[in-house]
């Protein structure tokens, strides 16, 4: 069984327990607290585990002149990349009254650290988990000050290799028992030949002890319910409350009525993968007691006749009869009674077969 463990307090992921959804509001909420709350809300009222950011201390995760350049994209917030990013960017007593609303809503809440700074700040506000981006799963220098720091992690492999993902699971396992990988394709929005599914299943046998899970930029719900039925035990998809608002996420992010559905479907889904043991389940009994065939004779049979294979066959039958699945067991047996053609071979009619003879 892969790993179990408590990813927030009382939410176990792993094993059995439920799929752990993620609604990554990430900066879709434009940079409006009031919109922001809104989105933990919605999240909420969708069904989702958890609501999820992304913070950043600007100054430690881009570069002067990353900062400096000019940003002129349809979705800009500013003239340059930097005034963009503030403008997106909420302070650290915003992120606190995020926190505190989430928790007077019922949600887990927690944020992407998107460079060791904002993983500090993310620290000291006490966040259950932390949330390892594509962008930063290389960054082996912040994955072991991350991973140190002792809270379960979830981290997501956009960009990568296998061979990077077992760097940083051996990185990670060193220090942190209590983690997951995401598989993940970053592209914004993702198509479906690049969503590569079948990953989940190698990294459940390159990484037997932990949990897989996926993280999906594609359009609609379908790719992300199949991930949950190849084992997936947390998924993450970026949620919005308009696609057409500005910003280059809103239109890989599920609106509203679709969170809710993947939501929805994904529960149908768990309900549906059952328990692996294959046996007659009670539902099936009454189709079984109307269809189930048994074993008749194709002739009339005397008593103490020896049965033979050409004797018997199998229908629908009155009253029930042997099993169709036992008729070869029937062979080289005596019958104790008269059987008229087209009468149920029962248990009780044939020699050293009946209930008592079985046991």
């Amino acid at each position: 069984m892969p790993l179990k463990f408590e990813l927030c307090p009382g939410r176990m992921i792993g094993g059995n327990h439920p799929c752990f959804i993620i609604a990554e509001i990430g900066q879709n909420h434009q940079g409006d607290l009031d919109t922001a709350k809104k989105m933990i809300r919605m999240a909420k009222d969708c069904g989702a585990d958890c609501a999820k950011f992304q913070k950043s201390e600007l100054e430690h995760k881009f570069n002067r002149r990353a900062l400096e350049r000019p940003y002129t994209s349809k979705h800009s917030w500013g003239k340059t990349y930097g005034e963009h990013k503030r403008h997106l960017e909420f302070s650290h007593e915003q992120y606190k009254e995020l926190q505190k609303y989430a928790a007077e809503v019922g949600i887990f809440f927690t944020a992407s650290g998107m460079d060791e700074m904002a993983v500090e700040f993310l620290h000291e506000l006490d966040v259950p988990f932390f949330k390892v981006g594509s962008g930063d799963t290389n960054n082996f220098p912040y994955l072991e000050k991350t991973a140190q720091k002792g809270r379960p992690m979830v981290v997501s492999s956009g960009m990568q290799s296998m061979e990077t993902m077992r760097r940083v699971y051996q990185t990670v396992k060193k220090h942190n028992q209590n983690f997951c990988i995401l598989q993940c394709t970053s592209a914004y929005p993702l198509e479906a030949e690049d969503v590569n599914l079948r990953v989940i299943t190698e990294y459940q046998k390159e990484f037997p002890d932990i949990p897989i899970g996926y993280s999906g930029h594609e359009s609609g719900i379908s790719i992300t319910v199949a991930a949950v039925a190849l084992g997936a035990k947390v998924v993450e998809r970026h949620v919005t409350l308009d696609k057409s608002w500005k910003g280059s996420d809103h239109a890989a992010s599920l609106e509203p009525g679709e969170l809710a559905e993947l939501v929805k479907a994904i529960r149908t889904v768990e309900r549906a993968l059952g328990s692996g043991v294959k046996h007659m389940l009670p539902c099936e009994v009454p189709c079984h007691d109307k269809l189930g065939k048994s074993v008749v004779a194709k002739s009339a049979i005397s008593k103490g006749t020896e049965l033979t294979l050409d004797l018997l066959t199998v229908k629908v039958a009155e009253p029930k009869g042997v099993a169709p699945e036992d008729i070869f067991q029937l062979v080289g047996k005596k019958v104790l009674v008269d059987i008229g053609e087209d009468e149920s071979v029962t248990e009780d009619a044939v020699e050293s077969y009946g209930k008592k003879a079985k046991v």
